[in-house]
């Protein structure tokens, strides 16, 4: 069986030359992957517009208007720190449709990878650090309220803390969420997720991977969930430009293939999306970012032999 793979040609709308978000670097990894021969732009599948009552399950109904129709005060859009554009809304709404449509196929194959997402930083009613609305929350509430998912356990590996996810999903018992994150990194103002690993400034690959690898022994055992919706950040890296850890090439490939490992030897479904990474060589990003689905892949194969 493929890997099955989420992407639309929506999530790299024309953008401000030398801004300091990477908006090329989902494009940039599509072409690395099919260049890579891990998949085909037909095979690619194209996920549609998140429904707005599906959107409302975690965001403010007054915030979703205001955004989609380019309303947001000067102090939202500094927040934000993107420039708003009518490309840029249908984008972000594809793109947590891209994510819900990546939640169904990993319950469906038992795994399944995104081109995009990882939004943690996107609040109730307000954006924050590129973050405009929290596709790992609307995936969240969208599984449990379907019932589709009794337990979802999100396992956030953004070097940032997954501060917006935890406040919406606070006080909902059956949506768990993980954060290991640099302990000295934005957001200034912590949020309190179910498990906060905070990790100091310069950890490398063997230290942060025996933290995975017990996390996750001892986590899903204790949750037992039906999916895990798996944020895979790559500002991890060494030479990120807002990371602060010290992992190289390998040790992420080696903490993807982790997770992977971890969640399909127990059954339990998991989805994996890029969540972020910043460096001002895109195409190096790109390729960083693909460590993911590669990773995913090489886990598939171990699994169906």
């Amino acid at each position: 069986m493929p890997l099955p793979l989420v992407y639309h040609d929506d999530y790299s709308p024309p953008f401000p030359a030398g801004h300091r978000f990477p908006m090329e670097k989902f494009r940039l990894l599509r072409d690395h992957l099919i260049d890579s021969g891990l998949t085909t732009d037909a095979t690619l599948l194209r996920p549609a517009l998140c429904p707005a009552d599906v959107l409302a399950l975690a965001h403010c109904p007054a915030y979703i208007a205001r955004f989609l129709g380019g309303d947001l005060s000067p102090d939202e859009l500094r927040r934000l720190g993107l420039p708003w554009s009518e490309a840029l809304a249908r984008r972000t709404i594809r793109a947590v449709g891209g994510s819900l449509l990546t939640a169904e196929l990993a319950l469906q194959h038992g795994i399944a990878c995104h081109l995009a997402g990882g939004t943690h930083h996107a609040h109730y009613d307000h954006a924050s650090g590129f973050c405009i609305f929290n596709d790992l929350a609307v995936i969240a509430l969208h599984l449990l309220e379907s019932g589709k998912a009794g337990r979802v356990l999100i396992f956030d590996c953004d070097v940032h803390q997954g501060d917006g996810t935890a406040r919406i999903l606070d006080g909902i018992a059956d949506a768990v969420t993980v954060s290991l994150h640099c302990e000295q990194n934005f957001p200034a103002r912590k949020a309190h997720s179910d498990w906060d690993i905070a990790l100091p400034k310069g950890m490398g690959d063997h230290d942060y991977l025996k933290v995975v690898n017990d996390s996750l022994g001892y986590l899903l055992a204790l949750y037992q969930p039906d999916i895990v919706l798996y944020d895979a950040g790559v500002d991890v890296h060494r030479n990120d430009a807002l990371g602060y850890l010290n992992l190289t090439d390998a040790g992420i490939a080696a903490r993807d293939e982790a997770v992977f490992d971890h969640c399909l030897s127990r059954d339990i479904p998991v989805l994996g999306v890029i969540g972020g990474g910043y460096d001002k060589d895109r195409a190096a990003l790109a390729r960083r970012h693909g460590i993911l689905h590669h990773s995913a892949a090489r886990a598939l194969a171990r699994v169906t032999g």
